[in-house]
């Protein structure tokens, strides 16, 4: 099986999690999978009232200069941690 083809089955996987993850994981997920498939952030950092949009932008943009395919590795074994938790 090729990288993007475990990438995709890990994003499938991860929405049939039994429990939703913590922040934290959720955060990290969400930063790895934005790195895999656009690469390095690029939109400005939200405003200071989207607490939300700050706390995903901030993560994603913490991942700057990791590759797509190392993002991807990463996001597939960070679902696969998950799944073994729940």
């Amino acid at each position: 099986m090729s990288l993007d083809e475990r990438f995709k089955k890990a994003a499938e996987d991860v929405k049939n999690l039994k429990s939703t993850p913590s922040d934290s994981d959720m955060l990290e997920i969400y930063a790895l999978y934005k790195q895999g498939t656009v690469g390095d952030c690029n939109t400005s950092r939200p405003g200071m009232l989207d607490l939300k949009g700050k706390a995903k932008w901030d993560s994603w943009n913490g991942k700057k200069g990791v590759s797509p395919s190392d993002a991807k590795e990463a996001y597939i074994k960070k679902v696969e941690e998950l799944i073994g938790l729940h």
